[in-house]
């Protein structure tokens, strides 16, 4: 499944369609972010997550996502169930963000 980009306009609404949902917040400045995207990309076609959304939100852009997952560094993965943030975890660390991914199931 592709990743999908958010803004705060239909950042709730994506939300809402879905019932697991993973966000990265990045900057176009940060390095680190871009160095995740395709690491990112990747994640979101696993065959182990296919009941699994992937949305991406510049936290620049966008400050009402990011207060609604309390990002505050970058990059940030933020995991919804049902619309309800369950995690959120600043790291560029792969094995992290699996580790998330894999909670909501």
């Amino acid at each position: 499944m592709p990743v999908i980009a958010v803004e705060d306009s239909n950042f709730d609404a994506e939300l809402a369609k879905h019932s697991n949902v993973v966000v990265k917040f990045y900057a176009d400045w940060c390095g680190s972010c871009k160095l995740f995207a395709p690491k990112y990309k990747r994640l979101s076609n696993d065959e182990r997550f296919q009941g699994v959304v992937f949305l991406e939100v510049n936290a620049e852009k966008n400050p009402e996502a990011r207060k609604k997952a309390g990002v505050n560094n970058l990059p940030t993965f933020a995991t919804f169930q049902n619309g309800v943030l369950q995690e959120s975890i600043c790291t560029s660390k792969e094995e992290a963000v699996v580790e998330a991914i894999e909670k909501l199931k």
